[in-house]
């Protein structure tokens, strides 16, 4: 393990590190829109936004980041469990969010599932706030339930 992972753009040739880690980390759930050809369109759709951390070529922490044109939107940021509480999280978040700020972008929401209590309180103490004024609702019209 080394000190400082290298932390750079999010590829598409990183799906399968992206994938593997997604399955191996707890309280991360795996959905359709998580497949290789969602994320590949992801990636282009928002280019340089999401940043994957690697520590001798093995992906250790991931951020996608995506905006509509008014907001930004953090999806699956996730620091495997040896390297959580070292600041990684935060740095994958911070260079999110200064691209979204170079795109004219200043407010960021992320969805935290109900379940994933260390996650709230990961980003409550990060100084994220807790909507409580808005539901989160959504449809599905394609194949999965969970797309």
């Amino acid at each position: 393990m080394t000190e400082n992972p290298a932390i750079r753009p999010m590829q598409a040739a990183d799906y399968d590190a992206f994938y593997e880690l997604l399955q191996t980390t707890p309280g991360v759930t795996v959905r359709d829109a998580d497949s290789r050809d969602a994320t590949e369109r992801y990636l282009v759709r928002n280019p340089g936004l999401s940043f994957a951390a690697f520590d001798r070529g093995r992906l250790v922490g991931c951020a996608l980041c995506g905006h509509d044109g008014r907001r930004g939107y953090l999806q699956h940021v996730i620091v495997a469990p040896g390297w959580r509480r070292r600041g990684l999280g935060r740095a994958l978040v911070e260079r999110c969010l200064r691209g979204l700020e170079a795109q004219g972008i200043r407010k960021t929401h992320i969805d935290v599932l109900k379940s994933n209590g260390e996650g709230l309180r990961y980003w409550l103490d990060g100084g994220w706030e807790l909507r409580e004024d808005i539901y989160r609702l959504s449809m599905n019209r394609g194949a999965g339930e969970n797309t």
